[in-house]
């Protein structure tokens, strides 16, 4: 090959790799267009709306830190104004140049972070003089993400070994009714083993039915919810109603701040004040992420979703490793389940997971089968429950409903592929039978 031809060989790979990292036309244009949009609504409608002399005030001290941070007061109208401004610069720059696939993600969520600042602002300085709890907010919104967190995980342990995991709900039901069960006969760390082994026990059912029986999984997944809440729900009225002192009456895990870490200000009211299931919550979310993508097992899973003949043909042994993952993934869910329990309330009661357990799982297809991504979608899901409560306190005018459909309609963008590629793993569903 002379010297000419590999540079020009060269040359074509170099441009193939920009175009590959580079988000299409179709998803530039589109996403461009969108955060545009959401700037000039952010500048007219929570910037222009405002009168010129109003601050907005924004409380980041918490108490039990050794560094007090003093309230920020800004003008809400300029604030709102330059937030705007720069959430319209990434959308014209998106449409004239474009963000990479990897940058895009960033500022995606830089322009919400944006967005969501101006809202406060515009909230505080509405006229009535409102202080934002801006470390109470973060404080309810990671509480309300920790149970989401950890079902979308035990999406992932599921989905990327190739069983779509639609029982999340009724894991996490299981998970809520036996911690709380345990938790008030031997006491609440105990609850929270409970509540895995019930999990567990779902996802037992769920590998049983899908894997050995070829049962579809989908249909499968709302059968075992409907059967985990009918069952739960028989068990409350049989015996833990009538006996609640006894049998439904566990102990609410105390909160553990870590020595120095939780008198950090602003980091340690909202990372390092918390309950043992919070901290949990943190190591799975390092270790199946690492996991996942750093180890043997982790590359053997993920062959196991993406192409299990091939997985097979080198010696793994396909069927076993998806019956281990599922009913790991059950146990993760089981103890996002315990949370509602013994974590929160301190007492079970029917369908006590409200849904939770179907929002993990939008969390799981938003985050784009990945534990990063769906730790993010589950904050942002936490955050929109954690502002509709503030909403309906502080600006009871404004429909607070609206808000929380906002990150389901973005769930649906995603998957729609407007907001970039969207792909479960290819052999998430199928069911591997052996030649």
């Amino acid at each position: 090959m002379s010297a000419t031809t590999a540079d020009a060989l060269d040359e074509e790979i170099v441009v193939q790799h920009k175009v590959i990292s580079r988000t299409t036309v179709r998803q530039r244009v589109i996403s461009g267009i969108l955060l545009v949009l959401l700037g000039a609504v952010t500048i007219e409608f929570l910037g222009m709306a405002l009168h010129a002399s109003h601050d907005a005030t924004l409380r980041l001290g918490s108490g039990g830190v050794t560094l007090k941070v003093p309230d920020i007061v800004v003008s809400g109208r300029w604030s709102a104004v330059l937030l705007g401004a720069l959430i319209v610069v990434l959308g014209g720059w998106q449409l004239a140049r474009g963000f990479t696939r990897r940058a895009m993600p960033w500022v995606t969520a830089g322009a919400l972070v944006a967005f969501m600042i101006a809202f406060l602002c515009w909230v505080s300085a509405r006229g009535d003089g409102t202080t934002i709890d801006v470390v109470g907010l973060l404080q309810n919104s990671i509480a309300l993400a920790v149970p989401l967190i950890l079902g979308a995980l035990a999406g992932v342990l599921c989905e990327r070994s190739g069983v779509i995991n639609v029982a999340i709900e009724g894991q996490m039901l299981a998970g809520a009714w036996a911690a709380a069960l345990v938790g008030s006969l031997i006491g609440s760390y105990y609850g929270l083993l409970g509540a895995m082994v019930a999990g567990a026990l779902m996802g037992v059912l769920l590998a049983l039915f899908s894997i050995k029986y070829l049962v579809n999984q989908v249909v499968l997944g709302v059968v075992l919810n409907v059967f985990a809440l009918g069952l739960t729900g028989f068990f409350y009225d049989a015996f833990m109603q009538p006996n609640a002192q006894s049998l439904n009456s566990p102990q609410v895990l105390q909160s553990i701040d870590i020595p120095l870490l939780s008198k950090i200000p602003i980091l340690g009211p909202l990372l390092f004040q918390a309950n043992i299931v919070v901290y949990l919550a943190y190591v799975l979310i390092v270790v199946i992420d690492v996991a996942l993508f750093r180890t043997r097992w982790g590359l053997r899973t993920r062959a196991l979703g993406e192409h299990p003949k091939a997985a097979d043909t080198v010696g793994i042994k396909v069927l076993a490793m998806r019956y281990r993952n599922v009913v790991l993934g059950g146990a993760v869910a089981g103890l996002g389940g315990a949370y509602f329990t013994v974590g929160a309330v301190g007492a079970f009661a029917k369908n006590i997971t409200s849904g939770n357990g179907f929002i993990a799982l939008a969390a799981l297809i938003f985050g784009r089968w990945s534990p990063r991504g769906a730790v993010g979608a589950a904050l942002l899901f936490g955050f929109a429950s954690a502002l509709q409560t503030l909403l309906a306190i502080t600006v009871p005018s404004i429909p607070s409903n609206f808000l929380a459909m906002l990150p389901y309609l973005a769930t649906i963008f995603a998957v729609a592929g407007l907001v970039g590629r969207v792909r479960a793993p290819a052999a998430d569903g199928e069911p591997y039978v052996k030649g």
